[in-house]
């Protein structure tokens, strides 16, 4: 079965980018399960319905065809056979996804889907859940988290290099909203798995994160790569 690595945690904890990085130098997928959500989440937006009408946002996501393609640092996604990659990165996708992932239904059919890319080989990915539901047998798993305020900078930083103007009052709001309802929904909450290994990233620059995380994977005896400890 192929090696899996799984970085679980709260939103603007560093997952997307250490999961890229990591993936990157071990040479293995890359797979960003908020993707998917974002990707349903924009056509839920689109098509005008409702994020709490689940019987509607269900059909939607059954009648969906999400995909990716190319490397760790230049992922695309396909929603329905069009690249949405830049589409489904604004907050108010953002925002519509956290609401979508509530409906257990969705994310029953996300599970599946996201399982199902185990089968193209290693991959590293990162989630709210991976760890705990998605893949409890991962090889690694890892929940990457930070404070509230060093989350809300930088993810008002990112946010404003892409030119959405956005303030840092509205955005740790955001945070924390989306923190207690990933962390109270009944359907697969955000929680970190009892065999993880917490990894702090308050204080640590990108390169420190991913060479902790590189840390845990290369001591895993069936880290498939040298590369994890170089």
């Amino acid at each position: 079965m192929s090696f899996v690595v799984v970085i679980d945690g709260p939103s603007a904890a560093g997952k997307s980018t250490t999961a890229r990085a990591v993936a990157e130098r071990l040479g293995m997928r890359y797979l960003d399960t908020g993707a998917f959500y974002r990707a349903l989440a924009l056509k839920v937006a689109q098509a005008g319905v409702r994020a709490d009408d689940a019987a509607a946002v269900t059909a939607i996501a059954r009648g969906s065809v999400i995909d990716f393609s190319g490397s760790p640092s230049q992922a695309h996604v396909f929603l329905d056979g069009r690249d949405v990659s830049g589409e489904i990165r604004t907050p108010e996708v953002s925002e519509m996804a956290s609401r979508v992932a509530a409906v257990p239904e969705v994310r029953r059919l996300m599970v599946e889907w996201q399982r199902a890319m185990r089968e193209r080989g290693p991959l590293v990915g990162e989630g709210r859940d991976l760890g705990t539901v998605v893949f409890p047998d991962a090889d690694v798993k890892i929940f990457l988290e930070a404070d509230v305020e060093t989350r809300a900078k930088r993810r008002c930083r990112e946010l404003q290099a892409r030119g959405i103007a956005v303030s840092l009052d509205a955005v740790r709001e955001d945070i924390e909203r989306r923190d207690h309802r990933d962390i109270t929904r009944p359907d697969s909450p955000l929680l970190a798995a009892g065999d993880s290994h917490r990894v702090d990233s308050s204080g640590l620059d990108l390169d420190a994160q991913v060479d902790a995380v590189l840390a845990v994977i290369a001591a895993h005896p069936r880290c498939p790569s040298s590369r994890a400890s170089g």
